[in-house]
């Protein structure tokens, strides 16, 4: 496990572009972290990292949002509004998971038993200030 305390914004944004820079088709990034702690925030610099201009909203009520003008389609989650794991059959999850493209999920502890074995597990918790994050990453 690697541990990385980043301190401000311009931080977590250099690690997402280098995330997202080195991410390939098939890859699947799990986000889980309290409200708050920057989830969306990371996915957007992971998405600039892959190329992705277009904005980046966290698609709390849609579940799924798709990016594909970027060097590789984005398929972004937010898996908050979950109620059953089962749920995420009715969207087509494993379309999204082995297909072409990368997925981000956010909240992904509430569907972890969906989630494959490869998958890169970043938790991440509030720090010592208002804008210092830990990131736990497993990858």
């Amino acid at each position: 496990m690697r541990k990385l305390i980043l301190k401000n914004e311009d931080e977590t944004r250099a690690f997402g572009l280098e995330l997202g820079a080195s991410l390939g088709k098939g890859d699947i990034v799990a986000l889980i972290g309290d409200l708050g702690t920057g989830k969306t925030a990371l996915t957007k610099y992971i998405a600039e990292g892959l190329g992705i201009q277009e904005v980046i909203t966290s698609p709390t009520f849609t579940i799924v949002q798709e990016y594909r003008q970027g060097r590789l389609p984005l398929y972004h989650f937010d898996v908050y509004r979950i109620g059953d794991p089962e749920e995420m059959y009715e969207l087509g999850y494993e379309e999204y998971f082995y297909g072409d493209g990368v997925c981000v999920i956010e909240w992904a502890d509430l569907i972890e038993e969906l989630l494959p074995e490869y998958t890169k597990v970043i938790r991440i918790e509030y720090g010592k200030n208002q804008e210092e994050r830990i990131y736990q990453c497993t990858f």
